[in-house]
């Protein structure tokens, strides 16, 4: 057994997931594209086989610890990158229904190329800007579930994936250790844009032990037709 399957064996048995022996086999091969393309693509900095098993595939899979994702929800990356934490979300609960937004055009090819290889349905991947995917459209409050990875500050986080859930849905944000000063800064956010914090999961993440904090917000009201607004605004006038 490879290096990069004892990990994720381990890793993810810790956070109570139990992996197949044909979802081994699909990480395996989503780990060599990865490597691969990386040599002509930045997909990453993170390319060693047990790093990428512990920092971009059981970190994707805190989602499921955080979230009680099951049957067939309706779930949105946002800034999917290299499809972190969307396609190991998918590789291990095949139901779910989930779409991936990317706004470099060569990443959602290799996305399409990934759904392909690894025999993936019910997966999409979108060559979007986060905010355009927010607007009217197919994908304005339709989501049961937004999961967003490293992407920016909670406030600018918020305006980018909010108008994206359906009301009764949740936005989930993956961020490191110390957020305390992001939350307090996103809280006219969250009010103007109809989210509401419920919870924050602090976690460590197996084998290398950083600190996580999984950020759960509620979507309790319609978020107002003006937002989001257009790209780059919410990164240079943060609500």
């Amino acid at each position: 057994m490879s290096i990069l399957s004892k990990t994720l064996l381990i890793g993810a048995a810790e956070l109570g997931i139990e992996l197949s022996e044909r979802q081994l086999k699909q990480f395996e091969k989503y780990y060599f594209m990865i490597a691969e393309t990386n040599k002509s693509l930045n997909l990453t900095s993170i390319v060693e086989e047990k790093d990428v098993a512990v920092k971009h595939f059981i970190d994707s899979l805190t989602c499921l610890k955080a979230v009680p994702v099951e049957g067939e929800v309706s779930l949105l990356d946002v800034g999917a990158g290299a499809g972190l934490p969307g396609i190991p979300i998918k590789i291990c609960r095949p139901a779910v229904q989930v779409t991936l937004v990317e706004a470099q055009e060569k990443k959602v090819v290799f996305l399409k190329k990934v759904i392909k290889e690894l025999s993936l349905s019910g997966i999409e991947a979108v060559h979007a800007r986060a905010e355009d995917a927010g607007r009217s459209g197919p994908y304005r409050e339709k989501f049961d579930l937004v999961v967003a990875r490293a992407v920016a500050s909670m406030r600018v986080l918020s305006e980018y994936c909010l108008p994206t859930v359906k009301t009764g849905g949740l936005f989930l944000a993956m961020k490191g250790s110390k957020i305390e000063e992001e939350m307090a800064e996103a809280k006219n956010a969250f009010a103007v844009l109809g989210g509401m914090t419920e919870d924050i999961i602090n976690l460590r993440l197996p084998f290398a032990g950083d600190e996580r904090n999984l950020v759960i917000i509620r979507k309790v009201g319609a978020t107002p037709d003006i937002y989001p607004r257009r790209p780059g605004t919410a990164k240079k006038k943060p609500l």
